[in-house]
């Protein structure tokens, strides 16, 4: 039998992880301050329990008799998702897009808004896939680095390429191909997730800050500086600004970007590693220049207006929430079907319009304008092919190289 990875998390990925609840992306509320990963109050012992071994990961696909599909004879589904990341009518008593989705098929969907953050939904659904139980579930919105684990224990369903022919068709590039779900044949994605360099022009005297080597070597900028305290987010925009792949780095690369960034503290260049912290400081003037989400700032722009962005030309970083269907799950075709509706495009439209994430379908603009000209003009939420090319995601870790990448980190930003 094959041994699979055990689903233990080290001294280091908790810390990582209550840091993204406290105050990173985790901290973040959808509409107020547009998440970047999740809002939670995962208490430090519900973080230990991720933590304990001994329930052994599912068969992977193909290994045990395929799920039980009943959608045929029930017209349903259930879909699990975050909280603000579904369009609702003005009066706020009505999704349009899911009634829009049940008139036309006659699949009622029961919409629950129960993920506040990744880790506290994982231990949620953890215990029933593990004994090869039915979650309730047969759609989840998950971000890219959870949605890998449940790929790779064996977790999430395989979909049916046969009915998905919008979803096929219409994904952008730029989301096609990550390196934990080649091809997307397990997951699709909801929205992306950018960072990018945010600045602001009255601190900065005018002054465009458009790389990481200006955030760390520009002494106009000494000491109101700051990054991200999400590894992924720091690390992967320096490894960029260094010329390397944050697909494709190696230990020795990993190292040298954490010493750049070192570098940066010592001389004190750094201001501060925040979480979605740095939002107020950008708007006063405390940090002129920083590491930002897309969603952030999109926010931030619509009430003051010296708040500005860069895309740094060597590339900036991605990341993505993303739909399965969980092991077990009683209407995999109802739930294809919900996905496919999502990527037709007048559909997409009307989701971006009013979650102002990265839409992941291609070729929904001139139906975002119609909705909204400004919104399909706004490259953050559809990036043009300028800024598609210079997308990328850091790459799947193995659970011992987050490990030593945490601790790494955590000893920079003195977690």
């Amino acid at each position: 039998m094959d041994q699979y990875e055990p689903d233990s998390l080290s001294a280091a990925q908790l810390a990582a992880m209550r840091r993204s609840l406290t105050s990173g992306r985790g901290a973040l509320t959808r509409r107020s301050m547009l998440r970047a990963g999740g809002v939670g109050a995962l208490t430090i012992g519900g973080l230990a329990s991720l933590s304990a071994c001994g329930i052994p990961p599912a068969k992977r696909e193909g290994e045990g008799p395929a799920s039980t599909d009943f959608s045929a004879k029930e017209k349903q589904l259930s879909f699990s998702n975050w909280t603000e990341y579904m369009d609702v009518s003005e009066d706020e008593k009505s999704r349009p897009t899911l009634e829009a989705f049940t008139k036309r098929t006659g699949i009622k969907v029961k919409y629950t808004e129960d993920i506040n953050d990744n880790v506290e939904f994982f231990g949620k659904i953890k215990p029933q896939l593990a004994a090869g139980q039915d979650t309730g579930r047969d759609l989840v919105c998950v971000t890219d680095w959870l949605a890998a684990r449940l790929i790779r224990l064996g977790w999430a369903q395989k979909l049916d390429a046969a009915n998905l022919p919008n979803a096929y068709a219409n994904l952008s590039t730029q989301f096609r191909r990550p390196d934990w779900d080649p091809g997307r044949a397990y997951s699709y994605p909801w929205t992306g997730i950018s960072t990018v360099i945010a600045y602001n022009t009255k601190a900065t005297g005018g002054k465009k800050i458009d790389s990481v080597t200006q955030l760390l070597d520009d002494p106009a900028l000494k000491g109101r500086v700051g990054f991200l305290t999400e590894m992924r987010d720091s690390v992967g925009m320096t490894l960029l600004d260094m010329g390397k792949d944050p697909g494709k780095f190696t230990d020795a690369e990993y190292d040298q970007a954490i010493g750049r960034l070192q570098k940066g503290v010592d001389k004190k260049q750094i201001r501060r590693f925040t979480g979605n912290d740095y939002t107020s400081d950008l708007d006063k003037g405390d940090l002129a220049a920083c590491l930002a989400w897309a969603g952030d700032v999109i926010q931030l722009q619509a009430d003051n207006p010296d708040i500005q962005y860069a895309i740094p030309s060597a590339g900036y970083i991605t990341s993505s929430d993303n739909l399965l269907v969980p092991a077990k799950a009683r209407h995999k075709a109802n739930a294809e079907k919900l996905i496919d509706y999502y990527y037709e495009l007048p559909v997409a439209a009307q989701l971006a319009a009013y979650i102002n994430y990265v839409c992941p379908v291609d070729g929904v603009k001139d139906e975002l304008a119609k909705i909204d000209p400004e919104l399909a003009s706004n490259t953050l939420i559809l990036p043009d092919k300028a800024m598609a090319a210079k997308s990328h995601a850091f790459r799947s870790l193995s659970s011992q190289e987050e490990t030593a990448y945490e601790e790494k980190f955590a000893k920079l930003i003195g977690a």
